[in-house]
């Protein structure tokens, strides 16, 4: 029985999309087709889907999209741009240091990779072309370190993670085996997700530094007026309030990520009328337009892919996948290498949070089984999810970056993939090293 669910279920999802369907067609239909299949009222299918947008959480959603689309708008991303600029633009590489630099702030504010692109490679492609650097790799670098918005607190898909996980406990064999497991809360994935979204940045600056080195991308030579890092900073200082109120608003638990999304949009409005005074009507009514396409996509995406994943839990495939798994090899390291091989294949065809709305209910029971805690695996997961992005075809990114520059998706995907496979070494030392997610949300007791 399960056999023919996983047949009509995946079956009828892979033919759908080699066909060329959009990924929540293919979802919605192949869910249908097993709710005809097991003989159930298709009225399920509409209560699971509405049910699954109910969650507070995902108020969170739109407003970290306003929240990021208002930023840009209001120079605030430019003047972070600036401060990142100052401090490295005399270095070998200093213009690609300053761009990864840009994208961890933004992604501090936008939870989201092609905004982060998007917002960091405006400013940044063109002064890294003008300094010299062929525009593929300025579009590479870009590209790669957008990733980082989706790692670097706030971020969307943690959010998604975070609701999709909240429901499931570990089986009771688990706790007796391994004790009792750290609840799944969104604001301890934010706080989880620092520091290895700093092992991943700085594996991209080393490497940045090494491929500049060799390709005479030398640093900004000329004298600098004293003074300069000192004005970056002053100009830029309520764009670095920003960051700093969010994720401090977070972390001290004086709002939930919600209401720190919230506060965000109320504070880039103050900054981008009354300080910068760069926010205009027009730019608020594009981001509320932008916001609203934006979500409305990601709601549809996660009416069908919970149906879908939902559809997979009542019929105990995750546990049948974990049996498996577990009958070939019981070593820790190799399970979490195949694990994460898998989740880069995925990453390449499938949208991210489409992935893992589908792919939480099959995946973190087996963790549980094996007693990961779900606030490292929903770490590891989106990290290794976030180099799809950057990587063809699907990579967002590329072609986000692609539009700036004008540079072929060929040429970026060919300087990107090295950085993929640096983040890729920095995502097994996350997964092999627990501690690396866990000392932060463990440091600050929760």
């Amino acid at each position: 029985m399960e056999a023919t669910i996983v047949s009509v279920l995946f079956g009828s999802f892979i033919i759908l999309l080699i066909i060329g369907a959009p990924i929540t067609v293919s979802l919605g239909v192949a869910a249908m087709a097993a709710f005809l299949y097991l003989d159930e009222n298709p009225i399920k299918f509409v209560q699971i889907a509405f049910t699954s947008v109910g969650a507070f959480p995902l108020m969170a959603l739109p407003a970290f999209i306003l929240a990021g689309a208002l930023m840009e708008a209001a120079g605030i991303s430019k003047r972070l741009v600036g401060i990142a600029e100052s401090f490295t633009g005399s270095f070998t590489g200093g213009l690609g240091a300053a761009t990864v630099f840009a994208c961890v702030f933004f992604g501090a504010i936008s939870g989201s990779g092609p905004a982060t692109t998007a917002a960091v490679g405006m400013l940044m492609i063109p002064a890294m072309v003008q300094r010299g650097y062929s525009n593929g790799y300025a579009s590479a670098v870009t590209a790669s370190s957008g990733g980082l918005g989706i790692i670097i607190p706030p971020s969307i898909p943690m959010v998604i993670f975070g609701v999709a996980g909240m429901g499931m406990r570990p089986p009771p064999e688990a706790v007796e085996k391994f004790g009792e497991f750290q609840s799944l809360s969104i604001p301890k994935l934010f706080i989880a997700g620092f520091l290895p979204a700093f092992l991943i940045a700085t594996t991209i600056l080393i490497l940045n530094y090494i491929r500049c080195r060799k390709m005479g991308y030398t640093g900004d030579d000329t004298p600098k007026v004293p003074g300069t890092k000192r004005k970056a900073i002053k100009t830029g200082f309520w764009s670095l309030m920003a960051p700093l109120l969010i994720l401090g608003g977070i972390y001290t638990g004086f709002f939930t990520p919600t209401e720190s999304a919230v506060v965000a949009i109320f504070y880039t409005l103050f900054v981008g009328l009354f300080i910068h005074r760069e926010l205009k009507i027009k730019h608020i009514f594009r981001a509320l337009e932008t916001t609203t396409w934006i979500t409305g996509r990601v709601l549809l995406i996660l009416f069908t892919a919970t149906v879908f994943g939902r559809l997979l839990v009542e019929n105990q495939i995750p546990g049948i996948v974990a049996e498996a798994l577990l009958d070939f090899t019981s070593n820790m390291y190799l399970i979490w290498a195949l694990i994460i091989a898998f989740l880069l294949f995925v990453g390449m065809f499938m949208e991210t949070l489409a992935t893992i709305m589908i792919l939480t209910p099959v995946l973190l029971p087996i963790m549980y089984n094996l007693g990961v805690d779900p606030v490292h695996f929903g770490v590891v997961m989106v990290a290794t999810l976030a180099i799809g992005f950057q990587t063809p075809p699907l990579g967002e990114n590329l072609f986000v970056a692609s539009g700036i520059s004008n540079a072929s998706i060929e040429d970026i995907s060919m300087k990107a993939l090295p950085f993929a496979f640096a983040a890729v070494v920095a995502i097994f030392i996350i997964a092999y090293v627990p501690s690396i997610s866990l000392f932060l949300p463990g440091l600050l007791g929760y």
